[in-house]
C-alpha cells in the first residue's frame, strides 16, 4: 500500500446528460463531444501520471447505452458512483480507495490545468501531510488528495457554490489535519469559461 489512488468523477458524454450548462454556447451534441474530449484527456493524463491505479467512477451506470461508445482503457478500472448527493458519492470512493491504497486524489474532468504534471506533483506533495487541494476560481476544487479518511469532510458541503473549498478547508482545519494549498486553477463549466480551454478543444 504505497501508491496513490487516482479518482476520476464523469458522466457519460452524452448529449443532453454531460455539461449541460455549456450548452446554451455550444448545443447539447457540441457540450457532449466536448465532454467526451475533456474525459478522454483526463483519463491519458491520469494514466501518464502514473501515481499508481486509476480508477473510473461512472454515472450512469457502465452497462447503460450512454457508454456503449466511449472506449474505456483497459488498464482502468470502472465503478459506479453511487446514489445520493456529490459528497456521497465522492465519500464513498474516498473512504474505498483509502482502504487498498495509502492515498487517494479526486478529481473531475472539468479542469484543462490538471495535467500529468500536476497529478504528479500532487501525489508527491501527499506523500507528506494529510491533505492537499487545488482550489478553482469558482470556489470549487478540481483535486482533493487525502491521506486519510473522515466523512465531515463531505457531510453538508454546499456543492456546485462558491463555498466548497473554503468549508472544506474549515473541516480540514477542525480535523487538525496537515494541508497543502496548491495552485488556483481554472474549471470549465459555464459558457465564460470557455476562454480557458486550449483552443483545438473547442468543438
Amino acid at each position: 500500500m504505497s501508491e496513490t489512488r487516482i479518482i476520476i468523477f464523469a458522466k457519460a458524454p452524452q448529449a443532453g446528460l454531460a455539461k449541460t450548462r455549456l450548452i446554451p454556447a455550444l448545443g447539447a451534441e457540441g457540450a457532449a463531444s466536448l465532454a467526451r474530449r475533456m474525459l478522454e484527456t483526463t483519463l491519458q493524463r491520469a494514466l501518464r501520471a502514473r501515481t499508481g491505479p486509476v480508477e473510473l467512477r461512472v454515472t450512469p451506470v457502465i452497462s447503460d447505452s450512454a457508454w456503449s461508445d466511449f472506449p474505456i482503457p483497459q488498464n482502468v478500472e470502472v465503478r459506479f458512483q453511487g446514489e445520493g448527493d456529490l459528497g456521497a458519492r465522492l465519500a464513498l470512493a474516498a473512504k474505498s480507495g483509502l482502504e487498498c491504497n495509502t492515498a487517494v486524489m479526486l478529481i473531475g474532468c472539468d479542469c484543462p490545468q490538471l495535467d500529468s504534471t500536476a497529478l504528479r506533483e500532487a501525489a508527491q506533495i501527499l506523500r507528506g501531510v494529510d491533505a492537499v487541494m487545488h482550489p478553482t476560481a469558482d470556489g470549487g476544487y478540481a483535486l482533493l488528495g487525502l491521506r486519510r479518511f473522515d466523512p465531515r469532510l463531505f457531510n453538508d458541503i454546499p456543492w456546485s457554490t462558491n463555498g466548497v473549498a473554503r468549508r472544506t478547508v474549515q473541516r480540514l482545519d477542525a480535523l487538525q489535519w496537515s494541508l497543502h494549498v496548491a495552485a488556483l486553477f481554472n474549471d470549465v463549466d459555464e459558457p465564460a469559461d470557455l476562454r480557458c480551454l486550449p483552443a483545438e478543444w473547442l468543438p
